[in-house]
C-alpha cells in the first residue's frame, strides 16, 4: 500500500516539472527523502556513448561510465535491473564513494533507446530488498512516461 502511495506522490510531482532537468533534479530528491539508509541516489545519462553524471543526492560521484563497467554499465549491457548486495565483492564494481556496501541500478530506455540509468547506493549490505527494488523499478517507469525524446 505504501509504495502505491509513493508512486501517485510521485506522478504528481512529475507531472508539474516544466522540463526534463527539473524532473530528474526533483526525482531524485523525491527518492533520497522517500527511501532510508542511502547515501547517493541519482541519473547517469546516456550520451551516446557512455553514461553521464546527471541530477543526483549524495556526495561528489564518477562522472563518466563506460558501457559495460561497474553495476552501472552492466545494468545497461544486459538491459535489466541489478542489485549487488555487498560491493566490495563485487568484481565489477567502480568505487565511487568507499562507504557504499549495496547497490541498485535499473536501466532507462525510451522508445526502446537508452537513455540511461537511475543508481542508487547504500552504506548498508543487502540494503534493496525485492519490495525496494520493484517500487525503484515502477517509479522509472512512471518516470518515462513524462520524459519527452
Amino acid at each position: 500500500m505504501k509504495n502505491i502511495e509513493l508512486l501517485e506522490s510521485a506522478k504528481a510531482l512529475l507531472e508539474i516539472q516544466p522540463n526534463t532537468l527539473s524532473k530528474l533534479s526533483n526525482a531524485s530528491a523525491f527518492l533520497n527523502e522517500t527511501l532510508d539508509q542511502l547515501n547517493w541516489i541519482g541519473f547517469y545519462l546516456y550520451d551516446g556513448e557512455k553514461l553521464t553524471v546527471g541530477p543526483f543526492q549524495g556526495k561528489v560521484a564518477c562522472s563518466t561510465i563506460e558501457i559495460g563497467k561497474g553495476v552501472c554499465g552492466e545494468a545497461v549491457s544486459f538491459k535489466k535491473t541489478m542489485v549487488v548486495g555487498d560491493v566490495l565483492t563485487y568484481h565489477n564494481h567502480i568505487a565511487c564513494d568507499s562507504n557504499s556496501r549495496s547497490e541498485v541500478v535499473v536501466p532507462i530506455f525510451i522508445k526502446n533507446v537508452l537513455y540511461g540509468v537511475l543508481d542508487a547506493d547504500s552504506p548498508i549490505y543487502d540494503r534493496f530488498d525485492q519490495d525496494t527494488v520493484s517500487f525503484l523499478e515502477e517509479f522509472v517507469t512512471l518516470l518515462v512516461k513524462t520524459i519527452d525524446i
